[in-house]
């Protein structure tokens, strides 16, 4: 799987003095660039080859500000013209031991804008995204 580490910014808590849940997701979009470039190596928007189909997210426990969390993403799916993403953030706990916070998947789609269509997925990128395959 994918990893990033990142350090929790303050404004990304709420009133509650835990990570707000809408943060979540744009972490896991963050993580996902490295799964973008194998379909638009320079992340040009102008070629844009994907679109979001749908995405989950469930909230394991609480994620609090001052540890770092990391990002774990894999594939999890591949079908004709679509994938699933797996991500999942984990924090240390009190014990210092990194657990499961949240998870969620989200699905993408290779996609032709100009013709407003999904693509089949290529074998190299099938082969590709294979590498970051996580067992089920």
């Amino acid at each position: 799987m994918l990893s990033e580490t990142f350090n929790i910014r303050f404004y990304e808590t709420d009133a509650l003095r835990h990570v707000n849940n809408t943060v979540v997701p744009q972490w896991f979009e963050t993580a996902r660039e490295p799964i973008f470039k194998v379909f638009n190596p320079e992340l040009d928007l102008d070629n844009w080859p994907l679109i979001l189909a749908s995405f989950t997210v469930d909230f394991v426990a609480q994620i609090h500000y001052g540890t770092a969390v990391t990002i774990r993403t894999g594939i999890q799916r591949i079908g004709n013209s679509s994938f699933v993403v797996y991500q999942e953030v984990q924090q240390a706990n009190a014990e210092n031991e990194q657990v499961v916070v949240a998870k969620g998947t989200t699905t993408l789609v290779q996609f032709d804008y100009v013709q407003q269509r999904a693509m089949p997925i290529s074998d190299a990128h099938r082969a590709q995204l294979l590498e970051w395959l996580v067992p089920q």
